[in-house]
């Protein structure tokens, strides 16, 4: 069982997951990370020598339940936890099925629920904690191409908002952080090849906000905070 501070980062890919599990590593956490693709999260084990793979499909709650375990009694109790996860998809309500909503629901709203009641009696235990979601701002609003995304996230954030009535007096910090930005991964620069470095959110800086948000003193939380690059049109 690793003597240093666990946190766990679900959705980690090539972009924001992968820099949150550099950022945190590098700051002193033992860091579990969680995807479907064991090959992704491998590679990234031979690389950071803080982080250790746990395979898991976020959705189905008893693999959940059983990798929170396995990764409580490997590495101990987690001190934070940052739901990246993200199920989405552009379509108007015409075009998209209730089988997408429904799937989306299941990986933005019911796999925090189910990771934040897995992890929270531990962090009230111990007197602190922190439980995070990175967002984006169709929480706020239902563009009519979001019809299958922008319900999840809303969703998302009211229940973090839930939980953060609930156990911030415990001494549990729970934030959402919104990113109203195209994040800077291969695909988007593909998308938007045109467009200046400073167009994007850089992974890394994402990934330093939360870890900042982590940090915070007691008198100071955000239980809410939207980022977005200098220039963008909000």
């Amino acid at each position: 069982m690793s003597k240093k501070p666990v946190c766990i980062v679900t959705g980690v890919g090539p972009g924001t997951g992968t820099a949150l599990v550099r950022r945190f590593a590098g700051e002193g956490y033992q860091v579990a990370m969680l995807a479907r693709s064991a090959e992704r999260l491998e590679i990234l084990e031979q690389d950071i020598e803080e982080a250790t793979a746990f395979p898991c499909d976020i959705t189905d709650a008893e693999q959940l339940a059983s990798v929170i375990g396995h990764v409580r009694d490997s590495l101990g109790p987690a001190r934070v936890v940052i739901h990246n996860a993200v199920g989405g998809a552009f379509g108007t309500f015409r075009e998209i099925t209730s089988e997408l909503l429904e799937q989306n629901f299941r990986i933005n709203s019911v796999a925090l629920l189910n990771l934040a009641k897995l992890v929270v009696d531990d962090m009230i235990d111990a007197g602190h904690g922190v439980i995070l979601c990175t967002g984006n701002t169709s929480a706020y609003r239902g563009k009519a191409a979001f019809a299958g995304f922008a319900p999840t996230k809303a969703a998302q954030r009211i229940l973090l908002e839930s939980i953060a009535r609930d156990v911030g007096p415990l001494g549990v910090h729970a934030a959402f952080i919104a990113i109203d930005a195209v994040i800077d991964v291969p695909w988007t620069r593909e998308r938007f090849p045109d467009k200046p470095d400073d167009f994007f959110s850089h992974p890394d800086d994402i990934a330093q906000v939360c870890f900042d948000v982590a940090q915070q003193p007691r008198s100071t939380w955000a239980s809410e905070l939207v980022i977005r690059p200098f220039g963008e049109n909000w």
